[in-house]
């Protein structure tokens, strides 16, 4: 089994416009499925720009890096071979995470075995095989879902599906465009670091996103380069 490479690249760049939104875009798609949370596992986002709004009496972060976990409740650890008993957190969160790890039935399967019986997992994941890129191989990324392969992969390790909806439709047109560049030019980013992005362009995004979450705390989204998903492990 393969685990996630360290480093996200938001440890060092928190502030980036794509981590703002999507801390947006989670807390509308999946907010309302988190309930009052009493014991809190966060896998893979100690850096903590997306589960800002996650909190509860208990907050357990995991990352394979260890700059963005604080001594009070960091644990470093792989996704795939958690230091925790069985059934030992009501809510596991795991935002851009399982694309890391190899194969990611097994990565589902400790999700699983750490959530007690009636539990909720609230995932992310990267969309579209199509928009592979060299992004993805620095990235270390396995694979990039469907809504349908999210699903298939989610309820054969044995969780109930509550909900599941594509993300950033709203900035689609400028992702599809920017994975297509790529496909033609030099990478201008081959040091691992985030695109550029104008304060204008900046303060589009982050608006295209601000529409977008008012209509996903309403209705699903049928395209987007994320996808988001909450499951529960049946009781």
């Amino acid at each position: 089994m393969t685990a996630q490479r360290p480093g996200s690249a938001s440890i060092e760049q928190p502030d980036y416009w794509w981590y703002r939104a999507r801390s947006e875009l989670l807390r509308a798609a999946l907010g309302a499925h988190a309930g009052q949370p009493t014991r809190l596992l966060d896998v893979g986002s100690a850096d903590g720009p997306s589960v800002s709004w996650l909190r509860g009496p208990m907050h357990v972060a995991v990352d394979v890096d260890i700059r963005g976990l604080r001594p009070s409740d960091g644990v470093c650890a792989s996704a795939l071979s958690l230091p925790f008993a069985d059934d030992s957190f009501d809510l596991v969160s795991a935002f851009d995470v399982i694309e890391h790890c190899d194969p990611d039935d097994a990565v589902l399967a400790e999700f699983y075995r750490v959530l007690q019986p009636g539990g909720r997992l609230l995932i992310s994941v990267p969309a579209y095989e199509w928009a592979w890129t060299d992004h993805d191989v620095r990235a270390g990324h396995h694979r990039r879902y469907t809504r349908g392969r999210l699903v298939r992969a989610v309820t054969d390790a044995g969780y109930s599906v509550r909900r599941v909806s594509h993300g950033f439709a709203g900035v689609f047109p400028f992702f599809a465009a920017e994975r297509a560049s790529r496909r033609v030019r030099r990478p201008t980013t081959a040091d691992g670091s985030l695109p550029a992005v104008s304060p204008g362009l900046e303060r589009i995004f982050l608006g295209l996103s601000g529409v977008e979450a008012r209509v996903l705390a309403r209705r699903d989204l049928p395209f987007g380069s994320s996808v988001f998903l909450a499951a529960d492990k049946p009781v």
